[in-house]
């Protein structure tokens, strides 16, 4: 039997129509503004290690801005990590970069008049402290370290940065009391299958490629880093105040956590840039940030944490115009 369907008059079809027309006027005036020709150009952005989130969530944000502003070249640089990061920012090596907050003031305290330039685009995820050994390792606190060969990060990386400071809340002298090695994400998981070291720091969002890729054929696990130790840091220096005792969520890897959190220690990572960037294209850099979350979020676990109600506390860093224009557009 044939179905009847309700004849549509052409006066709604149109008024369908015509709604339909305002619905994708709105999204796409919250996406991209109507009626204006995206900004053009070229800019440098500062990464980080090729194993590293920084790298891989640089490389997916300009896939992004490419579909947005197709007139813009992004290039990408990478680097040790924040501390050179933000150095690269300031001296106009790089024009746009992620560093974690506490190398932001680190850098801040050591270079007062070239970071007066310095400003923040979005507060975008947390990193996460990682103290990684063998599954047989004796080694069951920092405490433990000592007398051994330690991975403690790469000169110029917030790796480097927050593992000698959480080391000395230890009381672990990272040079007397360890033998000390350059090593990051793209070394140290080797460098540890191999026996080479003892065990290795790492700062970074969870979960990172480089340590996802070494559970699948190595066994290992991750020492706890005791909430008291935050507190000692905090003690000793303002400048730590970055830091938070939290726990590592279960999910991060799942196949060697088996369930469980891991107490450890978390700073958060800033989009930053300078005064002397366009305060346009610095506002539509934001809005792609924030609007394509989702799709990297979908291949980078990290940015599935960028919010828009977070994203403007870049403390230390006071907001870049443009990214202060951009919120205020899309403030309720």
């Amino acid at each position: 039997m044939s179905k009847v369907f309700p004849r549509i008059s052409r006066r709604r079809a149109l008024q369908g129509a015509a709604a339909g027309v305002v619905t994708l006027g709105l999204l796409l005036w919250w996406l991209l503004p109507l009626g204006e020709a995206p900004p053009s150009g070229s800019i440098t952005f500062s990464t980080g290690t090729t194993r590293g989130v920084y790298q891989e969530y640089g490389s997916l944000l300009r896939d992004e801005l490419a579909k947005d502003m197709p007139n813009l070249k992004v290039t990408l640089r990478t680097s040790n990590g924040s501390q050179e990061n933000v150095a690269r920012v300031a001296n106009g090596e790089a024009d746009f970069t992620i560093a974690a907050a506490d190398a932001v003031q680190a850098y801040e305290a050591q270079n007062p008049k070239s970071s007066a330039r310095l400003r923040g685009v979005a507060r975008l995820y947390d990193d996460y402290v990682q103290l990684v050994v063998a599954r047989g390792s004796k080694v069951r606190s920092l405490a433990d370290l000592k007398g051994l060969t330690v991975a403690t990060g790469l000169p110029g990386s917030g790796v480097r940065l927050i593992a000698e400071r959480v080391l000395k809340a230890a009381g672990v002298d990272p040079a007397a009391d360890i033998t000390a090695v350059s090593e990051g994400i793209d070394t140290g998981p080797q460098k540890l299958q191999r026996g080479d070291i003892d065990a290795f720091f790492w700062s970074g969002g969870v979960p990172t490629g480089g340590l996802r890729d070494l559970a699948g054929s190595f066994d290992f696990r991750f020492v706890p880093i005791d909430a008291t130790l935050v507190a000692k840091m905090h003690d000793a220096d303002r400048s730590t105040g970055y830091y938070r005792a939290t726990n590592m969520p279960e999910s991060a890897y799942p196949t060697i956590q088996n369930g469980e959190t891991v107490p450890t220690i978390a700073v958060s990572n800033l989009l930053m840039t300078r005064t002397d960037l366009d305060p346009r294209l610095t506002e539509w850099l934001t809005r792609t940030v924030i609007k394509s979350r989702d799709d990297i979020g979908s291949r980078v676990h990290s940015a599935q944490l960028v919010d828009l109600r977070t994203a403007i506390y870049t403390d230390p860093l006071r907001l870049h115009d443009g990214a202060r224009r951009y919120y205020r557009s899309v403030k309720p």
